[in-house]
């Protein structure tokens, strides 16, 4: 079931939430949380989509919050709230409610969200795209006990890493962080089984890619070893190598989808790590709330202080060395110039 209000408010879209509930007989509210998605027009198709599969898992309210753009210096002095409510087999398996904020409520999002939220119940702020530097201090951000961003749609990500843990706050989360999730876990059960002291390591991966720095700091920051950063052609994060003593641990992903693990004296092992969907990430995320240390720890450990990249994509062509001064040819001698007639004369 699907409701387009227009020129409404809070109160009018809670009553009429309730009466769609009970127009399709589930009065009872199942949800474990509150989801808001901060976003535009352009990406609020695929987000809610995402959302929408997550929800599978985890029954939620999601509130889209959509920031329209006034073209007009008097539209942008009025305020204007537009909403689309749907319930039942439209919603996945809570309820939706998409929010077009119009002219001066654009910079009061968060009065037009909190009566909407679920009470009692903790409450996930997600940015796809777009999302500030410091995630706590901005408005919607501090309704929320969790709140996830995604470096990789930032135009520099790399640097906006850094911003990111100079503003860190307890419960702020990154997509970049959750896709490194397998790799992490099949790294530590390897070096669980080996028992080795790790010398140093490097990580592979595609450029302008923060999963590859995430990594390259999870591992620097745990192990204490000097970790370099590579770069490769893709996709995504490809390969790591941690070099001991008995040999090297090579975890290679080529394909984006099947990986090979090398450890010393093993046989080489195929294991599946393919990419995943965002709507595979964000579920992860919302199976926890509290602040993740460990994330904490690897992004303040920092993007300076990783390793030189190795010479990326293309290297120059190699100069064509110089011939040894005694292979040299040596040069033909210049004729003598003809002298000049008024030359001769004297």
């Amino acid at each position: 079931m699907k409701i387009d209000l227009t020129e409404t408010n809070s109160s009018k879209i809670n009553a009429a939430m309730v009466q769609a509930r009970r127009d399709i007989g589930t009065p009872a509210i199942g949800m474990v949380l509150t989801l808001v998605i901060v976003t535009d027009e352009e990406n609020a198709y695929d987000a809610l989509k995402s959302a929408n599969d997550a929800s599978h898992e985890h029954p939620s309210r999601i509130v889209v919050v959509i920031k329209r753009a006034s073209r007009s210096p008097r539209s942008r002095r009025d305020a204007r709230l537009d909403a689309e409510i749907r319930v039942g087999a439209d919603s996945g398996s809570g309820e939706t409610v998409v929010l077009r904020l119009h002219g001066e409520l654009v910079d009061h999002a968060q009065s037009v969200v909190l009566p909407l939220l679920l009470p009692d119940a903790p409450v996930v702020v997600w940015w796809p795209d777009g999302a500030p530097q410091d995630l706590a201090g901005d408005p919607l951000g501090t309704l929320g006990q969790r709140r996830i961003s995604d470096t990789y749609s930032c135009e520099d990500p790399i640097r906006e890493l850094s911003a990111r843990g100079a503003s860190y706050a307890p419960g702020d989360t990154d997509l970049s962080w959750t896709r490194i999730t397998p790799w992490r876990s099949m790294l530590a059960a390897a070096l669980d089984q080996q028992n080795l002291s790790v010398d140093s390591a490097t990580v592979e991966g595609e450029d302008e890619n923060p999963s590859c720095e995430l990594l390259a700091m999870w591992l620097a920051d745990r192990l204490k070893v000097p970790v370099t950063r590579t770069l490769s052609s893709g996709p995504g994060l490809t390969a790591v190598r941690l070099s001991t003593k008995d040999g090297d641990i090579v975890l290679d992903r080529a394909d984006g989808a099947l990986a090979t693990l090398c450890m010393p004296g093993q046989p080489d092992r195929a294991v599946a790590l393919k990419r995943r969907e965002t709507a595979e990430l964000l579920a992860e995320e919302l199976r926890r709330l509290d602040p993740d240390n460990t994330y904490e720890s690897a992004l303040k450990f920092g993007v300076a202080r990783l390793q030189p990249s190795a010479p990326a994509k293309a290297e120059a062509p190699a100069k064509p060395e110089a011939k040894p001064e005694a292979e040299a040819k040596p040069e033909a001698p210049k004729p003598a110039a003809k002298p000049s007639k008024k030359a001769a004369n004297k």
